[in-house]
C-alpha cells in the first residue's frame, strides 16, 4: 500500500520524481565555497611564495622546520612526479576533461553524501589551480612545499596537489566505510 501511494505521488507530481536527482542548495553552497576558496588559496599561495623567495629559480629555499620542511621555488612541466613532462597540450586536455567529468558527476551523478561532494569540490579546486598554471605560466606548474628527511626529498608540491590527494583520500575512506557498513548490514540480516 505504501509503495503504491509513493508511486501515485511521484507520477502525479513531477517535482517528486526529480527529488534527489540534483544536488540540493546546501550541496551547492558547500561545493562552490570549497572550489572558490581552494582555488584562491592555491593561486595566492603560489604567487606569495614565488614573489617572496628571492633569487634564481631552482636555487631559492626557506627552511621552515630544518631537517623536515622548507619552502622552495620549483617549476614542473609534468603531472604528479613529473609524469608526462613537457606534454603541456596533453596535460591541459586531460585537465579540462577531468573538470567536465567531475563537474558532471557532481551535478548529474546523484551524489548525496556530503563527504563525496566535498571530495569532488577539492578535485575541481585542485585541477583548476594547476590548470591555471599550465595555461598562464608557460605550461609550468609552480610547486613550493618540500618535505624531506636526511637528504630524502618527497617531490615538491603545492596546495592544489594537496587538495587532489585529500580528495582521493576522502573517496577511499568513503568506499572503505561504505563497504564495511554494507558487510555489517548484510551480516545482520
Amino acid at each position: 500500500m505504501e509503495a503504491k501511494r509513493h508511486s501515485e505521488t511521484s507520477q502525479s507530481d513531477p517535482s517528486a520524481m526529480d527529488m534527489g536527482r540534483w544536488p540540493d542548495a546546501k550541496a551547492h553552497r558547500i561545493f562552490w565555497s570549497i572550489v572558490i576558496i581552494g582555488t584562491g588559496a592555491d593561486l595566492w599561495s603560489k604567487w606569495a611564495v614565488f614573489k617572496w623567495l628571492p633569487g634564481v629559480p631552482g636555487e631559492e629555499e626557506y627552511f621552515v622546520v630544518d631537517g623536515l620542511f622548507k619552502l622552495v621555488k620549483r617549476l614542473n612541466s609534468g603531472a604528479a612526479f613529473s609524469i608526462a613532462e613537457g606534454q603541456t597540450g596533453v596535460l591541459v586536455a586531460v585537465s579540462v576533461i577531468a573538470l567536465v567529468v567531475v563537474l558532471g558527476i557532481f551535478v548529474f551523478g546523484r551524489v548525496h553524501q556530503r563527504i563525496v561532494q566535498v571530495a569532488l569540490a577539492l578535485f575541481i579546486a585542485g585541477i583548476t589551480g594547476n590548470l591555471y598554471d599550465r595555461a598562464f605560466n608557460a605550461g609550468l606548474v609552480r610547486d613550493f612545499l618540500d618535505f624531506y628527511w636526511r637528504g630524502h626529498h618527497w617531490p615538491a608540491f603545492n596546495v592544489a596537489d594537496s587538495m587532489l590527494c585529500t580528495a582521493v583520500g576522502l573517496l577511499l575512506l568513503t568506499n572503505i566505510t561504505s563497504a564495511f557498513s554494507q558487510k555489517h548490514a548484510d551480516g545482520q540480516k
